[in-house]
């Protein structure tokens, strides 16, 4: 597959990146961290290498909140809007790029369920039984 450089932004558009394709991992995570950092059920974040990534905008409107207890938890937001936005990994060699907030369709789609064991009792990965609405 070519490489293919996909476009995000926040909510109010103030904070815009853009990230490269291969993928290091794409995938949804139910851990609780996750679940209250994004106030949903799970996250589905896209690892890339730090390489593959560069903010074209807002960079100074950007507010990190590294999880003290934690070994790596962390989140960023545009300081506007308050939308969850990619951040580094701590160690410096990663960014996750919360999928939702990608402009552009990623090639792929998400490869595995993580920290399934901690997900809410209603999550199933088959729910096709619920009804689609516009």
């Amino acid at each position: 597959m070519a490489e293919q450089t996909l476009r995000g932004s926040c909510l109010c558009n103030s904070v815009r990146y853009e990230v490269t394709t291969p993928f290091m991992r794409f995938g949804h995570c139910y851990c609780s961290r996750c679940r209250k950092a994004t106030g949903g059920v799970r996250s589905t974040n896209i690892g890339v290498p730090i390489a593959q990534f560069r903010w074209t905008q807002g960079e100074n409107l950007i507010k990190r909140f590294d999880l003290p207890e934690a070994k790596s938890f962390a989140r960023q937001i545009c300081s506007n809007c308050n939308c969850p936005i990619p951040h580094a990994s701590r160690d410096g060699t990663r960014v996750i790029v919360p999928s939702g907030t990608l402009d552009d369709l990623p090639p792929g789609k998400p490869s595995v369920h993580g920290h399934w064991s901690s997900r809410v009792g209603f999550v199933e990965t088959n729910e096709s039984n619920l009804a689609c609405e516009n």
